[in-house]
């Protein structure tokens, strides 16, 4: 796998952002879109972002619009739906692809980190999750349907390690 702090992305206002500015930090890194029957875990990816962000944890989120056409805005709409429905302050990026040819590399290396069931690197959904410890090194995946509040016991252990 690529190291993961080498990776570099877009933000959704389009400046360039590396991946290295997150070392140090748990990172919860996870592909949405805004007309998805999960669309809603935006309020709980932002309950987590509120609650461990001044212990060093952030969710980072990826548009994609690979998964019905569920993404179909530009970034300006996206990050307007974002802040007015679910007042996310959570980082935005530029919309990607998470499959195919022209799948980002941090995907590319995400997947590889961490393959789903029986070692499938492709991601089947939006709102697939990925949990980084503060090294970069240790990634764990999430299927779609596990709520973020899910994941906040794993969040503490990797924010106290």
């Amino acid at each position: 796998m690529a190291d993961l702090y080498d990776i570099a992305a877009t933000s959704i206002d389009g400046t360039p952002v590396s991946m290295a500015d997150y070392r140090g930090k748990v990172l919860l890194i996870v592909n949405t879109a805004s007309k998805c029957g999960f669309t809603p875990q935006y309020a709980g990816l932002e309950a987590l972002q509120q609650k461990y962000a001044d212990q060093g944890f952030s969710v980072l989120g990826f548009p994609c619009n690979q998964f019905g056409a569920q993404e179909p805005g530009d970034e300006a709409e996206i990050a307007n739906f974002c802040k007015l429905t679910y007042d996310v302050d959570f980082p935005m990026f530029a919309k990607i692809d998470v499959n195919g040819p022209g799948t980002a590399p941090l995907f590319e290396a995400l997947k590889s980190a961490a393959p789903g069931l029986l070692g499938s690197t492709s991601i089947k959904w939006n709102f697939t999750k990925f949990l980084i410890d503060k090294t970069g090194t240790k990634i764990e995946r999430f299927a779609p349907n596990i709520k973020p509040s899910a994941l906040e016991a794993q969040i503490k252990r990797l924010l106290a390690a």
